[in-house]
């Protein structure tokens, strides 16, 4: 029994130790947050929006305009679609 209440004792005190380093961490960083000047402030966020760009262009690259096809290349497609529409129709 008295191993017990020790025991709850010891749990409840480190608790409260970790919720207390925690509140003072959180206090440093909205301090932190706080020196930032505006310029700084845009800075990151065009930093930020320039990665997103980048990211973008690698994942699509740009569409090229297809070449027009020559007189010959037109005529030889033609053909080949018009012999697989036969071919279809038998």
């Amino acid at each position: 029994m008295v191993l017990r209440l020790a025991l709850a004792l010891v749990l409840s005190l480190n608790a409260l130790g970790a919720h207390a380093q925690w509140g003072r961490d959180a206090g440093k960083r909205h301090e932190r947050d706080r020196q930032m000047s505006q310029e700084e402030r845009q800075r990151m966020r065009e930093d930020v929006r320039e990665a997103y760009r980048d990211r973008e262009r690698q994942e699509r690259p740009q569409k090229t305009r297809p070449q027009q096809m020559s007189p010959e290349e037109r005529g030889k497609l033609r053909r080949d679609i018009e012999d697989a529409n036969r071919s279809l129709k038998r």
